[in-house]
Formats: structure tokens, C-alpha cells, sequence
């Protein structure tokens, strides 16, 4: 059974005093949080980086399912980033702090020494942790734009960005949300952005809130243009055609100069309550996760009758392929309701005119290539593995197109009850590159993940190059996949873990994928529960 959620609890980060590693300037810190599983540290998500700042507080909130049942260890490592690359092996850290979420949940706020990776402080840098149950699940859509702003450089023009504060119980203010900088622009046009109404006002429609308009330096000594007060009761009063504007008032400039009106006008155009629903939404809500399989059968794995390939079977019956299977099938399964997976080979020549096939169904039946359970799975696996010749080359777009076609069916229905996930298990080098990255960006659109897991020793470059965290995949015409729907995790790398390892790690960013794809479309469950 999955593990029942008990709540979601949204995680606010601020730091200070923390190591000065960059020369002629201040440290532009990152946190990275990590959870603990089966005793492998994963990364689960990153905030934003700070430029200059020793005292950074992070926009970004870190958002974690609370499992009362769990111990869920947690790290926190803070970064000073300098270079664009994703990995943080590269970047000068600033230290780190370990606990698990039922302290930070028991504390509300937690204050505590960063560390070094040997155990002592790191200066007098700390961290500050705040907790908060997330209860509502409705967002605004803002659209803001301003006109007018006072122009605070003395070469250019105002590099404006906003800042949305939320009041506490204490009347202190929580900076809840950063917008992009527009650069040298006293004019400018904010992108459309969400904010969860829980942390724009305790998702109270009278509740003050606090926007600050910021002139954005490099060296981190960002200039105030102009501040104002609203609550969401004015904001909901906006629209096009009936923009709700403010004077964005600078209070030192006011007291100076009798004359002064103001500094600017900020224009709210649009402003929508929306019900953004989670992945337990989606579940809970009828929705069913299809679980397909794809396996390598080329050559290069080796003869499946010698102990060193790796089809090879055991004496106890297993190998990579079929351990990657059972693990990651046995979390899938319970969100499919009738528990038939079609499982596909690739890469062999198959009986009975042993023609190569890049999508055979490896029960042999073309019109219903379906097993029983994950069981089902591994018995056609077992029983094919004899019958094939391996062969080659490494070709994953007819796997991928062929389940992007069931999905872009799902489509149809118009609600969110069906997604497609793929699970590619292979020893390596593809050789339809091009196509595959064009079938992936295709695949983007439609209610589908892909999972590669990489079996063997071989080099998996072109697999990472397909997992799009380090920036967005492209077709081969240049055409951009429209979200990151492709996680890689070579198997070597859980070979001594627990059998558990795995799973989370490449299902861990499934749910977001399913929550990013429906709400883009405006897709409810079919079965929407009762508010």
C-alpha cells in the first residue's frame, strides 16, 4: 500500500551570517534540501540563488508530504554558486544541517549552527527553518505592471522587480514572493506568476499585504523605488479593463520634498483565485497511472546464456533488468486499478522470421501485449528470453512514440484520468538519437513521463543529456520540449542499496509531472471530491 500522507507542510529558509567565499564581493548562496532514504541522501529541490548576500532569505519554499509513520531525514546544504552548471560539486559550500521534519514541525521555527562536512561550525553562519501546514490549495494569478517608476541609476534606467510580504501573527512581515527583474525599463510588464493564497495572506481576503518595488543592483544593495499596502479583497477587484492601481510610495523622499506625489504607479490587470489541485488530488479523483515496460534486447547486453550479460538469470532467477522492474512496478501498481501492464522488447530478431523489431510485445501477442502484474512481467520476460536473437541497434523512438499514441487518445476525454508512464530499462549507447529527441518534445505534450533506467557499465552521457534538469531538451528541428517529462538514474548507483532506493528515486519527480501537465491544461479528476 503507498505510505498515506498525512498533511503537506511548506518549509521557509532564511540564513545568516554565513561564510564569505567569493572575493570582491559577497557569497550568492543556494539551499539545496536532501532527503534520506534507505540511508542514500536524494535531492528533492533547490531555491533560488541569492546574489551577494550573507543574510539570505530564500523566496523559494521548499513544500514536503509529512508522514507522521516516517522518520524523514532531512539536510540542508547552502551553496555559493558561480557558475551556471547544475551540479553542486563545483560550487564553494557553505555548510550544511541535518534533522529530521518532525523536529522542524515540533519547533514551528528551528534556528541552528551550519556545519562543515567534518562536524565543526562553519563560522557563525546559522539557519532558520519555518514550518507551516499547508491546508488550502487555492492560488492567485497576478499579471502586474507599472508605469512611471523613478529611475535610480545613474546610467540606464530602474531594473525594477517586485517583493509580496505577507503579516504575521507579530506584525513582522515574510517576504512571500519575488518577481524576474525587468531590466532598464521604468515601464515594466511583469510575467504572469501564481502564489499560493496560503502564503500571500494566510488565505485571508483582508489580511494586509506589503509590495515593495526594488531597483536591482549586482553587488546585492538593491535600492527601494516605492512600497504600498493592499489585501486580496482590492486585488480580486482587478481586470482588464479595470485595472487597481497604486501609488508606489517612497517614505524618505516623501518627508524630504513637499512636492513629492509619488514614485510610480503599480497597475494590477488581472487577479484569479484558482483551486490548484494536488497529486493525491488527481489519485484520489479517479485518475490512473499506466505503467508500460521497454527493454533493451540488443547485443551489446550479451549472451543471455553466459554468466557475464546481462540478461543473464541467476541461480536465484533475477538480474539488473528484472530488479529495476519489480522495483519500480511495485510502486506504480497500485495507482493502475486493473493491474494489466504491456511490457515491449527492442533491439532483437524475433521468431518466427527473425526480423529485427524496435516494439515487439514480449508475450508474443500483438493484440494484447498485456501482463498480469508486475509478476506477469517478468514470467513473458523469462519465457522470451530464450526465443530472441539480440541484436541491435539501440533504437527508443518506436517505444516512445508508440505509448505517446495511447496517451495522446487519453487526451480526448478532457478530464485528467489517465497518465502514461514509461519505464525504459537499457544497457546503453542509443543510436536514434535525433528521433528520440523529437519523439520526447512530442511526448511533452501529452500525459506521459519517461524513466530510463541504465543498466551495465557502459557511458550513459546521451541518457543525461535526455534528462532535461540541466536546461531543455530540443528536437532535432530546434523545437523546445514544453516540460522536463524524462528522468535517467543508472542502476549501478542503487546496486547496494535497498530495493526501495530506486523506486523513489526516479518516481520521485512523477507526481509533479502529473500535477504540471493536468493543471497546464486545466484538467480536473474525473471524480472531483466534495469541497
Amino acid at each position: 500500500m503507498a505510505a498515506q500522507c498525512v498533511t503537506k507542510v511548506e518549509l521557509s529558509i532564511a540564513c545568516t551570517n554565513l561564510l564569505d567565499k567569493d572575493v570582491g564581493s559577497k557569497s550568492d548562496p543556494l539551499c539545496v534540501l536532501l532527503q534520506n532514504t534507505s540511508g542514500q541522501w536524494y535531492e528533492v529541490d533547490r531555491t533560488e540563488r541569492i546574489k551577494n548576500s550573507l543574510n539570505p532569505k530564500f523566496a523559494k519554499k521548499f513544500l514536503i508530504d509529512y508522514y507522521f509513520e516516517l522518520v524523514q531525514k532531512l539536510k540542508f546544504g547552502i551553496y555559493d554558486i558561480d557558475n551556471k552548471t547544475f551540479d553542486l560539486s563545483d560550487d564553494d559550500f557553505l555548510g550544511e544541517f541535518e534533522c529530521t521534519l518532525g523536529q522542524i514541525v515540533s519547533s514551528r521555527a528551528l534556528t541552528k549552527p551550519l556545519l562543515l562536512k567534518n562536524g565543526k561550525p562553519a563560522g557563525r553562519g546559522s539557519i532558520m527553518i519555518t514550518a507551516e501546514e499547508v491546508k488550502d490549495n487555492r492560488v492567485v494569478v497576478l499579471e502586474v505592471e507599472a508605469r512611471k517608476l523613478d529611475n535610480k541609476d545613474f546610467f540606464g534606467k530602474s531594473d525594477p522587480y517586485l517583493e509580496f510580504h505577507k503579516q504575521t501573527g507579530d506584525g513582522s512581515w515574510v517576504m512571500v514572493h519575488r518577481t524576474e527583474v525587468i531590466k532598464n525599463n521604468l515601464n515594466p510588464v511583469w510575467r504572469p506568476f501564481k502564489i499560493s493564497l496560503n502564503s500571500l495572506c494566510y488565505s485571508d481576503m483582508d489580511k494586509s499585504i506589503k509590495v515593495e518595488c526594488y531597483d536591482y543592483d549586482n553587488d546585492g544593495s538593491h535600492d527601494l523605488i516605492g512600497s504600498f499596502q493592499t489585501t486580496m479583497s482590492k486585488l480580486k477587484e482587478a481586470s482588464r479593463s479595470s485595472p487597481v492601481e497604486f501609488e508606489c510610495i517612497n517614505e524618505k523622499k516623501r518627508q524630504k520634498k513637499k512636492s513629492y506625489k509619488n514614485s510610480g504607479i503599480v497597475s494590477f490587470k488581472h487577479c484569479e483565485v484558482i483551486v490548484e489541485c494536488t497529486f493525491l488530488d488527481y489519485i484520489m479523483g479517479g485518475c490512473q497511472l499506466n505503467f508500460t515496460v521497454g527493454i533493451d534486447f540488443t547485443g551489446s547486453n550479451g549472451d543471455p546464456r553466459s554468466p557475464d550479460s546481462l540478461h543473464y538469470l541467476s541461480p536465484n532467477g533475477v538480474n539488473e533488468y528484472l530488479t529495476a522492474i519489480w522495483s519500480v512496478g511495485m510502486v506504480i501498481q497500485d495507482y493502475d486499478a486493473d493491474k494489466m501492464f504491456p511490457a515491449f522488447g527492442f533491439g532483437a530478431q524475433i521468431p518466427p522470421s527473425f526480423q529485427v523489431s524496435h516494439e515487439f510485445p514480449i508475450n508474443f501477442n500483438p493484440s494484447n501485449p498485456f501482463c498480469s502484474g508486475i509478476q506477469g512481467i517478468v514470467d513473458a520476460y523469462r519465457a522470451c528470453l530464450p526465443q530472441v536473437k539480440l541484436y541491435g541497434p539501440t533504437n527508443f523512438s518506436p517505444i516512445i512514440n508508440h505509448v505517446a499514441r495511447f496517451a495522446a487518445a487519453a487526451t480526448q476525454q478532457q478530464t485528467a484520468s489517465q497518465y502514461f508512464i514509461l519505464l525504459i530499462i537499457t544497457d546503453g549507447v542509443i543510436t536514434d538519437l535525433d528521433q528520440t529527441r523529437t519523439a520526447i518534445v512530442n511526448a511533452s505534450k501529452l500525459p506521459m513521463s519517461i524513466i530510463i533506467v541504465g543498466v551495465g557499465g557502459a557511458d550513459f552521457s546521451a541518457m543525461e543529456f535526455l534528462d532535461g534538469d540541466n536546461g531543455v531538451l530540443r528536437s532535432s528541428s530546434g523545437e523546445p520540449a514544453v516540460r522536463d517529462i524524462v528522468q535517467f538514474v543508472p542502476f549501478r548507483k542503487f546496486q547496494n542499496a535497498p530495493k526501495e532506493a530506486l523506486a523513489q528515486c526516479v518516481l520521485a519527480e512523477v507526481p509533479q509531472q502529473v500535477v504540471n501537465y493536468f493543471s497546464t491544461y486545466k484538467l480536473q479528476p474525473p471524480n472531483t471530491p466534495a469541497a
